[in-house]
């Protein structure tokens, strides 16, 4: 006859998960939950920062290197597929925000490099076939894709204002690329276009910073990032 687990097995087998997988909540937005599963957030994190880091890269043109084609794959199989993935875990755990964002911006990657890749015939269609060179309406097709994204980005940055600093200026700093982006675009500004590269550092510096903050915490480390809590517990 089998018998069930004693109570006590429970406790033990309970402490043995919480020490495991604390329950961290330095970055309210993207928490560790007490879980069995990895926190998907790092993962998340650092696959944004990198895809914004070398796009940032390619702008300014750094080693003489301005095509963006050498991105494609980064941003497809890292900046994509792996970013995609922490957003479904992060469903998973329930965290909305992360959820949705991670989900958003790894569509965004893979929807900005297939433009580059030949056979999806987007640049062919903005091109002049006399000439190969692109046409003027290209400048503006991305200004409209941009401003759609900027938009989203100001609705998740609000969403993370009771997350941590350091996601939070991820945000901002984005949506001030993303809008630097766009009117680059729409005026046909060559220096604004430099400018919104110029922030996207920034923006990849945040997002290492809070991504690793979160793989390095929690007791994996001795390194500890401060991340700043804007939960605000025990207000009402």
């Amino acid at each position: 006859m089998s018998s069930s687990p004693s109570a006590k097995d429970d406790i033990h087998c309970s402490a043995l998960l919480e020490a495991q997988h604390p329950n961290d909540s330095s970055q309210p937005g993207m928490p560790i939950y007490h879980r069995r599963l990895a926190n998907p957030a790092p993962l998340g994190l650092l696959s944004f920062a990198t895809s914004v880091f070398l796009v940032s890269l390619t702008g300014m043109g750094t080693r003489g290197v301005e095509a963006p084609n050498i991105i494609v794959t980064t941003m497809i199989c890292f900046g994509g597929i792996c970013q995609y993935i922490a957003g479904i875990m992060e469903f998973v755990t329930g965290n909305t925000l992360g959820a949705t964002v991670f989900s958003a911006y790894a569509g965004f990657n893979v929807a900005y490099a297939l433009i580059f890749i030949p056979s999806t015939g987007v640049l062919a269609a903005c091109t002049d076939m006399a000439t190969g060179k692109p046409l003027p309406e290209l400048d503006q097709a991305l200004a409209l894709l941009v401003w759609a994204w900027f938009i989203l980005s100001v609705i998740f940055t609000v969403a993370a204002t009771r997350a941590s600093w350091s996601l939070l200026l991820t945000l901002v700093f984005f949506d001030l690329e993303s809008m630097l982006l766009a009117v680059g675009y729409t005026v046909g500004n060559d220096q604004i276009l430099i400018a919104s590269r110029a922030v996207g550092f920034v923006v990849s510096f945040c997002a290492y910073w809070s991504g690793t903050a979160g793989l390095w915490g929690s007791g994996a480390t001795v390194i500890n990032l401060p991340t700043g809590d804007l939960s605000h517990k025990g207000t009402a």
